[in-house]
C-alpha cells in the first residue's frame, strides 16, 4: 500500500499573540529569503510551502513554521500520493487485456500499440498516469496564477534552509520595543539605567520649573509618560522570557497582588530555548552583571535603611516614655 504523502500550506494566519512583523522576520531567517518575498505570503492567498512529505517530515516542517509564528497546516498531498507502482489490488490479467482493432500511443513512452490498460513497453498504468499528470498540471496552474513562473521568485518555493532546525540561537535586543525577551539580570540593569535617566531628566525639569512653572509642568508630564512607556516595554520583554503575556503587567495596578508580582518578575527564570515569543536573549555582558548587582545592592540597602530607621524611631519612642516616667514627681 502506498504511504500517505503530505503538503504544508499557509494562508497568512499567525500563531496566537505573535506580531506580524515578528513572524515576517522569523520566516525571512527561516527561509533565508528577503522581506519582499515573505510579504507576498501574507497576501491572503493559500500557498503550498512544501509538497510530497512523509508524515514525520511534514510534522517537523509544521513545528518549525509554527515556532516562527506562521499558523501553517498539514494536508494530504493527493498528487504525490498517486503512484505508478502496481498495488496488491492490480490484476495483471486485466491490465494486459487489449481492445482489438483500436490503436493507441502510450502517453509516457510514446509507443504505438493496441489499446490496453497497461503499456506493453514501459509498463505504466495508463489511467493512473493520466490522472497524476492532470493533478500536477492543476497544481502548476494554481502556483503560476499566484506568482512569477521563475522558481527563484516564488516565496512558497522549497526552503533553501533546513526548516527542521531551530530559529536563531539568540534574539535581538531592543529596549524600545515590546517584542523579544530579556532575563532577570538584564531586566534589573535596564531598570537601573532607566532610573538614572529619569533622575537626570527630572533635574532638567526642576530647572525648567524654576524658570516657568507651566514649562516645568509640561516637561514633567512628558518625562513621566516616557518613563512609563519604557518601563512597560522592558517589563513586557521580561514576562515574554518567562513565557507569559505582557498584559499581565496590569496586575501591578491591583492592590496586594502588585506587592508580590514584581518580586515574581525578579525571581522566576526564563524558559530554556525558544518559546512562543522568540529565541532567548544573548548572554549577559559584564556591564549587565555590574548594573544588576548595583541595583540589588541599592534595593537591599533601601530595605535595610527602612528597618534601621524603624528601630531607631522605636528606640526614641521608648526613651521618651522612660524619661517621662522619671520626671514624674512621687508623693
Amino acid at each position: 500500500m502506498t504511504q500517505a504523502r503530505f503538503k504544508i500550506v499557509f494562508n497568512g494566519e499567525l500563531m496566537p499573540e505573535v506580531a506580524l512583523e515578528t513572524a515576517k522576520d522569523n520566516l525571512a531567517r527561516l527561509f533565508k529569503s528577503d522581506r519582499t518575498r515573505i510579504n507576498s505570503l501574507f497576501s491572503g492567498s493559500t500557498f503550498a510551502l512544501k509538497r510530497d512529505l512523509g508524515e514525520s517530515e511534514a510534522d517537523q516542517y509544521l513545528a518549525a513554521l509554527q515556532r516562527a509564528g506562521a499558523n501553517a497546516r498539514k494536508e494530504p498531498d493527493l498528487a504525490a500520493s498517486l503512484t505508478l507502482v502496481e498495488t496488491e489490488q492490480h490484476n495483471p490479467a486485466v491490465a494486459t487485456d487489449t481492445v482489438s482493432g483500436i490503436e493507441m500511443t502510450c502517453p509516457k513512452c510514446g509507443k504505438q500499440q493496441a489499446k490496453t490498460a497497461e503499456c506493453t513497453a514501459c509498463g505504466v498504468i495508463i489511467d493512473k498516469f493520466l490522472a497524476r499528470q492532470a493533478l500536477l498540471a492543476e497544481s502548476a496552474s494554481t502556483a503560476t496564477s499566484n506568482s512569477d513562473s521563475s522558481p527563484s521568485n516564488t516565496p512558497y518555493a522549497p526552503p533553501q534552509a533546513d526548516v527542521g532546525g531551530a530559529l536563531a540561537e539568540v534574539g535581538e535586543l531592543n529596549v524600545f520595543s515590546t517584542d523579544g525577551r530579556i532575563g532577570r539580570l538584564r531586566y534589573l540593569a535596564w531598570s537601573l539605567v532607566l532610573m538614572f535617566a529619569t533622575s537626570g531628566v527630572m533635574g532638567v525639569v526642576a530647572i525648567a520649573a524654576s524658570i516657568s512653572e507651566v514649562l516645568g509642568g509640561l516637561l514633567g508630564i512628558a518625562a513621566m509618560i516616557g518613563m512609563l512607556v519604557v518601563s512597560v516595554q522592558i517589563g513586557t520583554q521580561r514576562l515574554h522570557d518567562i513565557g507569559w503575556s505582557g498584559w499581565l503587567l496590569l496586575l501591578n495596578i491591583v492592590p496586594l497582588i502588585n506587592s508580590v508580582f514584581w518580586l515574581l518578575m525578579l525571581v522566576i527564570p526564563g524558559t530554556l530555548g525558544a518559546n512562543r515569543f522568540g529565541p532567548p536573549q544573548p548572554a549577559n555582558s559584564t556591564a549587565v552583571k555590574v548594573l544588576a548587582g548595583l541595583f540589588l545592592a541599592l534595593l537591599l540597602g533601601g530595605v535595610l535603611s527602612l528597618f534601621l530607621g524603624g528601630f531607631a524611631m522605636l528606640g526614641l519612642a521608648l526613651s521618651g516614655l522612660d524619661l517621662g516616667a522619671l520626671g514624674t514627681p512621687s508623693n
